[in-house]
């Protein structure tokens, strides 16, 4: 099924790899990389991005979204300019487009590097 609605995640800044995220990694994958997120936090392993959403008032209801590098077929950054606050990253996958707002507080190139280490 595909994503119908662009979906979007704001990356904050960098922070560790939460107990929960680290449960649900497969053997043979390691997390490269967290962020924090508006209210909980992204992991990009050398496999996927793995974005857990908390939702409703208090959080307790996770939704985690996996996105395998082998399902993206393109991507785009683009760094921050002066007056802009967050850079972007999109993805488009076979399920959909994703986008990623990158807060300046994160290294736009080392997640780009990242993602081509792994999907090119």
């Amino acid at each position: 099924m595909a994503v119908n609605a662009l979906m979007s995640w704001t990356f904050i800044q960098e922070t560790q790899v939460t107990k929960e995220i680290k449960e649900i990694l497969i053997d043979g994958e390691t997390a490269e990389v967290a962020y924090k997120t508006i209210r909980d936090v992204a992991v990009v392993t050398n496999k996927r991005i793995i974005i857990a959403d908390k939702q409703g008032l208090t959080g307790k209801k996770v939704e985690v979204y996996s996105i395998p590098f082998k399902s993206i077929v393109m991507y785009s950054s683009e760094n921050g300019g002066m007056l802009d606050a967050n850079a972007e990253l999109e993805l488009w996958t076979k399920a959909g487009n994703f986008k990623l707002n990158i807060n300046k507080k994160v290294d736009i190139r080392k997640l780009d590097r990242l993602i081509a280490q792994y999907i090119l």
